[in-house]
């Protein structure tokens, strides 16, 4: 299983595309807003000649979502995301309002729901998901233990941890979510984050600022 990340959009968010030896893929948390970077992600897809077999979302804030009518409309695949986080899926046009992101494409809404505990597979490539609110109501994150693999969206940055001001945040919820969950993986898991650079559990666990 391999990890391939696109950085796009103004507020420079990591899109991933999960692939498989057999060239499945997955789409988690696209965020391609500018025609140029629908482009980007499509030609490599086209060029690695790869099957898209689902798009995930980790959290349905504007940056994470600004690709999903473009890669259901180009791919025909089901949207996943967690229920409570549909009212945030649904307020989409109103913050790119806010952003002034008039280019944005309203998403579309879930085909199927993402819960805890549920166990994904598409190909070879499977995922656990782990319940992580606190960012958002309804965030999400994406465990494959064998490969030590956490892909988890806003809830845990290498040195910082998600905001916690949009609406639904929550602080207690969120530090809930990374020191009674994520903070329970093997401390040699790569974490892969919606913004900046991967980290490790361990790493992490020894000197996040949400334990302070």
């Amino acid at each position: 299983m391999q990890i391939v990340q696109f950085t796009f959009n103004p507020l420079q968010e990591n899109t991933l595309v999960v692939v498989d030896a057999n060239k499945n893929a997955v789409v988690i948390d696209p965020g391609c807003y500018f025609r140029e970077e629908k482009e980007h992600l499509a030609n490599f897809i086209a060029k690695n000649e790869l099957k898209v077999l689902a798009l995930l979302n980790t959290h349905a804030h504007l940056d994470h979502i600004m690709g999903n009518a473009f890669v259901k409309e180009e791919y025909g695949v089901d949207l996943y995301l967690h229920e409570l986080d549909v009212p945030t899926l649904k307020m989409g046009e109103q913050s790119a309002h806010v952003y002034g992101l008039d280019q944005f494409e309203s998403s579309p809404l879930p085909d199927k729901y993402l819960e805890e505990g549920q166990k994904l597979k598409f190909g070879d490539i499977s995922f656990d998901v782990i319940f992580g609110p606190g960012h958002a109501p309804g965030h999400v994150a994406f465990y494959n233990e064998a490969q030590g693999i956490l892909i988890n969206g806003d809830i845990l940055f290498k040195g910082s941890y998600g905001r916690v001001d949009l609406p639904g945040g929550n602080l207690e919820e969120l530090k809930h979510s990374i020191t009674q969950k994520l903070f329970k993986l093997p401390e040699n898991t790569v974490v892969y984050c919606g913004h900046g650079p991967q980290t490790t559990i361990g790493a992490e666990k020894g000197s996040n600022p949400i334990l302070w």
